[in-house]
């Protein structure tokens, strides 16, 4: 069955479907594409909260808190109606997962400088963001931040 928008629906290489053709298949999901009246503006809407989730996500990469795993939850969202998005999450999923078993195969002095680094850009992210937009007054005076 073709999913909504016309697209055709591929099996990977697994043999598994499509996540569009198997959100397609649920019956509240056939009961909107059945009619246009409804599937148009369905698919804006994911398209729009999809695209607004990863806004979100992007915006709070670089600050602390799950901003990759908010522009993968988007994704996942758009990826629900559109091809584009399914091919850009599945290269997502395959780039962390490359990342993560490179990773895996350092060494421990390597996976710490790693993550020093990483503690390092997100307090200078931190430093910098309070720096713009001022330290709240609930801040004790004794944290060690950039005033």
């Amino acid at each position: 069955m073709p999913a909504p928008g016309g697209e055709v629906p591929v099996a990977d290489a697994d043999g598994q479907r499509s996540l569009r053709e198997r959100v397609a298949d649920y019956r509240w999901r056939r009961r909107i594409a059945g009619r246009r009246s409804l599937d148009a503006p369905y698919r804006v809407l994911v398209g729009v909260a999809g695209a607004v989730v990863v806004a979100f996500g992007i915006v709070t990469i670089p600050l602390p808190g799950p901003g990759w795993l908010t522009v993968i939850a988007g994704l996942f969202v758009l990826a629900t109606e559109f091809a584009w998005a399914e091919r850009l999450l599945e290269f997502t999923r395959r780039q962390v997962t490359g990342w993560t078993e490179w990773l895996g195969r350092q060494s421990v002095v390597v996976r710490i400088g790693v993550a020093v680094l990483t503690a390092a850009f997100v307090y200078a992210v931190l430093l910098v963001t309070l720096h713009v937009m001022g330290v709240p007054h609930w801040v004790p005076g004794w944290v060690p931040l950039w005033h």
